[in-house]
């Protein structure tokens, strides 16, 4: 089991990353709320990970935090929840407003994310109320990757819309998403923004 890998951030593709470590690439999924802490490309990064072995292959998830790897964890043991949507609960909301709607029920804030409906959303309540509390002690410990996230220019559109989709909005979702985005916007304040926007529809 790969639990941690540090090295050299090579590629940013939200929500995929490439890291280098020790003159090997490791291709890791990672969670909006990680993506927004990670460093420039070039820079040194560390990350909590999660290698997941299925039939079609393995593969491996980053994390800037335990809690937001424990929680990942915890949300794949969910039935019907698989590594993509667990991504995408993370993405949408923080480890500690997760833990919240857990704890006041509130399925109207999981229904929001794409590929949790109602009854998968009720299913997660029901499940995590007696486990997220016990799987996520307090973790002391900032982000893993300190540098800010560096705005790109120019076509970081492409890259916002493609993180959108890749988390599972739907096309339209996503263009209207980022109607309001300022031109020169950076790839991580535009899929935070376009996330807020996604959450309040």
């Amino acid at each position: 089991m790969i639990g941690r890998l540090a090295g050299t951030l090579l590629e940013k593709n939200p929500p995929q990353i490439l890291v280098d470590a020790h003159g090997v690439g490791y291709e890791l999924d990672v969670p909006m709320s990680t993506f927004y802490g990670l460093p420039a490309t070039g820079q040194p990064v560390v990350l909590h990970t999660h290698l997941a072995i299925r039939e079609d292959g393995h593969f491996l998830y980053g994390f800037a935090t335990l809690e937001e790897r424990a929680a990942f964890r915890q949300l794949l043991k969910v039935s019907g929840i698989g590594a993509r949507t667990a991504l995408a609960v993370l993405s949408g909301m923080s480890v500690s407003d997760l833990a919240q709607a857990v704890a006041l029920q509130e399925a109207g804030r999981l229904i929001k994310v794409p590929g949790i409906g109602k009854k998968t959303a009720e299913r997660l309540l029901l499940e995590l109320r007696d486990k997220l509390g016990q799987a996520l002690p307090t973790l002391a410990g900032a982000r893993l990757g300190s540098a800010p996230p560096s705005a790109l220019p120019g076509d970081a559109r492409g890259d916002i819309l493609n993180a959108l989709l890749a988390l599972g909005y739907n096309e339209r979702e996503a263009l209207g998403a980022m109607k309001g985005l300022p031109e020169d916007v950076g790839v991580s304040d535009g899929i935070r923004n376009a996330l807020r926007q996604l959450a309040k529809t």
